[in-house]
């Protein structure tokens, strides 16, 4: 979309709140200043338009994986969560051993060189057998700084975080190494106490990898990394809302202590998002998705809950009609958060001037009609 278009009558989530029967101007692929009126216009009257949200951790989607190293699966997955208003994502292994890492790595560096993703995120082999998940418990190691490394250069400069769990041997260090090296170091799959984590934090940790999931629960005279990670005004919470992995009251509860700014909702998906139920692969491992929840199907953690299923663009819908979320705070968590945290608000996370033109409308309802990437429709609304 080269020429100059308008967006006009929707309710717009700017930076500044909600304007009613707003303008969102587009030219070359991006935000533009006001338009003279003359300019072609769509009317989305009725309509929200929100930023196009950003995943900081997803696996896959439409059937397909990011730890497939098939570069055709991996568009697949990203085609499925544009078509769901994630305009933005970092594709998340899953724990392997170290070759196979870095040949899933190598096929998504080369994708986030043409700009299809924003970078990977490694989430294990480095975390704690104790809490590992959906994670085979055979595959897991300490994260030694020497492994560390040859995965972040397996990546080819696309590596954007990293999950360890610090208490273990070589954690703290690892730590620092990822820092030094322009990673994320996100605290996740951890048995870590209160104490142990905020050493993490210390040494630059700066995200929970899905709060409260795999780690120990909140406890009054043991808090453990719950309590650290959200009291920390340096660290970014993921949360998963489906209203699988996580109660009402403990979402409103993060956001009561980290407020908008410091949650970055995320999907945690797996291939069977935008899916029926049925078999789907996870890495190595078989998971079974029933009524849209993802199971481990079989092996030492079977039952355990592999991911999940969800979209963003339920996510959000959730946070404003279940959860009882301002729409701005919403907009915040899904696109203006993990923009800043993957060090790319200046161009995505929010609509103003100069940035991307990725956007979502939503209907009154607040179900997803378009979606815009960089001032193309990927699925345009039907409106008279």
């Amino acid at each position: 979309m080269n020429e100059r278009t308008v967006l006009a009558g929707a309710r717009v989530v700017l930076p500044s709140g909600v304007v009613d029967a707003g303008r969102v101007t587009i030219e070359g692929g991006r935000v533009a200043e006001s338009a003279p009126h003359e300019a072609p216009t769509l009317d989305l009257s009725g309509h929200w338009i929100v930023p196009g949200f950003v995943d900081v951790h997803v696996h896959g989607g439409g059937g397909a994986s990011f730890s497939s190293g098939d570069p055709e699966e991996a568009l697949t997955a990203i085609r499925t969560h544009r078509a769901h208003g994630t305009t933005t994502m970092v594709a998340s292994t899953v724990t392997g051993d170290l070759a196979d890492l870095a040949r899933q790595a190598a096929v998504l560096a080369e994708l986030t060189q043409q700009g299809d993703l924003a970078g990977i995120h490694f989430e294990g082999p480095f975390i704690s057998p104790h809490r590992c998940g959906a994670h085979q418990p055979e595959l897991l190691r300490d994260p030694d700084p020497a492994d560390v490394r040859k995965l972040v250069d397996a990546a080819h400069g696309a590596a954007r975080m990293m999950t360890l769990a610090p208490e273990l041997p070589g954690g703290l260090e690892s730590v620092r190494l990822l820092v030094d090296h322009g990673v994320i170091a996100a605290v996740g799959h951890t048995d870590s106490t209160y104490e142990a984590t905020l050493e993490a934090v210390d040494a630059g940790a700066t995200v929970a990898t899905h709060l409260f999931n795999a780690m120990p629960s909140l406890l009054h005279r043991a808090p453990g990394p719950v309590a650290a990670l959200l009291e920390d005004e340096r660290v970014t919470v993921e949360l998963i809302n489906d209203g699988t992995h996580l109660h009402a009251s403990v979402l409103e509860l993060a956001f009561a202590r980290a407020g908008a700014d410091r949650v970055a909702f995320i999907t945690d998906a797996m291939g069977a998002a935008g899916m029926t139920d049925g078999m789907y692969p996870l890495g190595p491992m078989r998971v079974e998705v029933k009524d849209g929840v993802a199971r481990i199907a079989d092996g030492p953690t079977a039952g355990s809950i592999a991911g999940s299923t969800l979209t963003l663009d339920t996510a959000f819908k959730r946070a404003v009609t279940v959860d009882g979320l301002a729409v701005e705070d919403a907009v915040r968590a899904l696109s203006t958060t993990p923009a800043r945290l993957l060090g790319l608000a200046d161009r995505v996370g929010s609509l103003e001037p100069g940035k991307d033109a990725d956007l979502v409308v939503l209907d009154g309802s607040y179900d997803l009609v378009g979606v815009m990437r960089r001032g193309e429709w990927l699925v345009r609304p039907e409106v008279g």
